[in-house]
Formats: C-alpha cells, structure tokens, sequence
C-alpha cells in the first residue's frame, strides 16, 4: 500500500480525472436556476459535500474509510472536506519533527479523493498557535507570535511540496479553522498578515495551489482586504445558533429555546441578508464556499429540514456550495442518532434519506 500511494503522488499531476468537476461559472439545476438571475460566484465549482472528521483532533488516528469516499461519490456528491490536527503529525511536541506515518495517512485520503472523483480540501482545524477545539493550549498565539507564524508556514509549505503533483482541481488547501472575531486575540492587519504569509508560502512550492481562507469572527464575516490576493473564501451554514446548535455540549446552549423555523428573530429574509455579503464578495471574482453547515441532532428534524432548504435555496441562488459538518455523526445523514427520524438501512448504518434527498435536490 505504501509503495502505490507514492506511486499516486508521483503520477497525480498527468492522471484523468475520475469523474468531471462542475464547469466553474455553471448556473444551478432545475428550478434552482430561478433563484437567482446570475450567479454571483463562479471562480470556484459549487463543491458538495460533507467534512471527514478522522483527523480533526489529537486523538484522532488518520484511518479515513474508503466507504465514505465511495458512498459520498455513489449518493452524487463531489467534494470532501478534511478538518486536520497539525499534532498529530508532528513528533515529542516539536512542530519541526514530522511523524511520517501519520502524513502517509493524509495522503491515503488525498488518493481515495480522486479514486472516486472527489475534491479533496485540506484544512487545518488546528494549526501552530490557533484552533476553536480547546483540547490544547497552543504555547504561542498564530496572530500575534512569530514563532507560531514561522510554524504555521513551515507545514503548509510542507504540504504543498508534498502534493504539488496533484492538478488544483482534485486538491484544494483551507488555511485554518474559524479565525475568531477581531478584537479576540488579534487585529483585522494580524490576520491578512498571516494569510499573506501563509499563501506566499504555499505558492513558493505550488503555485497554482486553490487556496480557501475562512472569513473572520468564525467564518461569519468576509474579508474584502484580500481580494488582491487571488485565494477564495469560506463561510458557514450555522445561523442561527439556536437552531444549528441546539443542547450541543460545545457551546453555551442551556438557555437556547426550543427552535423553530422561522422563529427567535430570524426568518428567511435575515438568512438572505446574512448570505448578501458573501455574494457581494463573490461578484468581486473571488471563490466563495460554505464548508461547514447543518445542525446537530437535538434540533427536531422538520425544523432541520426547513431551515436548511432556505439555506441551500440562497447559498444556490449565488452559486455557493456546501459541505455538510459531517457525513457519519450528529450532523450527518448517517447515523446521525436523532430521536425523531425514521432511518432505513443503507450498508449497515442508519440513513437520514429525507437530509439526503433535500441535500441532492441542489445538485
């Protein structure tokens, strides 16, 4: 196995694809289309997908399931994306020590990705001096520190010597997690600072590298500031809270109310407006995506499945994909463990068909 999936990285960049990605400026399907009269975004494919979560801790082990890629491809999809823990790559807590072993198990997921015709997007959900996961204290702040910074660059480069045989279409890079809202931990010119770094560092090695920045105050707001430098950007499907997260133990949900849709000040003219500004950005040229969204499995299931249809109707409307939190989990469609849904058996698990159908109503 070892000896193919160098093989694989060898040869990625003068392979076929597995399967055609979307034509970037491709208006949406069926009665979709009349949602919008142009496309805002069209520097990027509309990726759908969902996010594998079999890197995103430090505990986790890196044994991504050949299953999901090939599942994720046979329900219609065409995008994966891979939320990963720089630490668990790295030896004796030394950012400068690599674990071998545990990138040849990024690079397995990176090779299912186009053996079943999947983008795969890399992100960091934890890098050197940052995450939103509070598992860890990092000992230097990404923002504000040069030794976090010098760190941060060191794995991207990294990364992008590793895989710059592998066409931009399969293979994207998103920088890190849900930067927080400025003021917290740092100014709005300490982020573009490390994101200029950053995208320098990778394009030193892969120039031509796709290149995704999630927006600040958690992906909720777009940065204008880097338009010049040709990256796309990242939003999210979780507004409200109240419904999204809904009893998650992650947050401070005790006093969220019972959620409805529309309900608790939002309805779906405030999701349009919330969405106008990513649009905005996109008319600019740049590549938007969502690539988290959907709620955890407290929220009842018609709530769900009504604030997620105005959801994807709008992010459609302005040629925005999605990726859903999770594929198998709280947030998935399967074995997703919610107490109001009538699941059916798909391989052995238990599948959420009425999240899958809607989800599929936006290819």
């Amino acid at each position: 196995m070892k000896n193919n999936r160098r093989d694989f990285l060898k040869m990625a960049a003068g392979s076929a694809m597995a399967a055609a990605l979307p034509t970037y400026a491709q208006q949406p399907k069926g009665k979709q289309a009349k949602l919008s009269k142009s496309v805002a975004q069209t520097a990027i494919p509309r990726w759908r997908g969902f996010n594998l979560l079999d890197m995103f801790t430090m505990r986790s082990k890196g044994e991504f399931s050949e299953d999901d890629f090939r599942w994720i491809r046979d329900l219609g999809f065409n995008f994966v994306r891979l939320p990963a823990c720089y630490r668990v790559w790295i030896k004796d807590g030394d950012d400068y020590k690599l674990d071998e072993s545990m990138l040849e198990k990024l690079d397995r997921a990176v090779e299912l990705g186009g053996k079943y015709g999947l983008h795969v997007d890399i992100n960091f959900h934890r890098g050197p001096g940052y995450s939103v996961n509070r598992e860890f204290t990092e000992p230097f702040n990404l923002w504000k520190d040069k030794e976090a910074l010098d760190a941060f660059c060191f794995h991207w480069q990294m990364l992008a010597k590793r895989y710059r045989g592998i066409a931009k279409e399969k293979l994207s890079f998103n920088l890190i997690n849900e930067p927080p809202s400025v003021g917290e931990r740092m100014s709005r010119a300490d982020h573009e600072r490390v994101v200029r770094a950053a995208v320098s560092a990778i394009r030193q090695a892969s120039p031509d590298r796709i290149i995704i920045a999630d927006g600040l105050s958690w992906a909720r707001e777009p940065m204008p500031e880097l338009v010049d430098l040709g990256i796309a950007q990242s939003c999210r499907a979780y507004e409200p809270m109240l419904i999204s997260h809904y009893k998650a133990s992650w947050v401070d949900s005790k006093n969220y109310p019972e959620p409805a849709w529309p309900g608790n000040s939002w309805d779906r003219k405030r999701l349009e407006e919330h969405y106008q500004k990513w649009a905005d950005l996109a008319k600019k040229g740049v590549g938007v995506h969502c690539g988290e969204g959907g709620t955890f499995n407290k929220t009842p299931h018609s709530v769900v499945l009504a604030w997620l249809r105005d959801v994807l109707e709008i992010l459609t409307g302005h040629g925005i994909g999605l990726a859903m939190w999770n594929f198998r989990g709280s947030f998935g469609v399967i074995d997703s463990d919610r107490a109001d849904v009538q699941y059916e058996d798909f391989n052995g698990h238990k599948l959420d068909r009425k999240l899958l159908e809607l989800l599929k109503e936006f290819e």
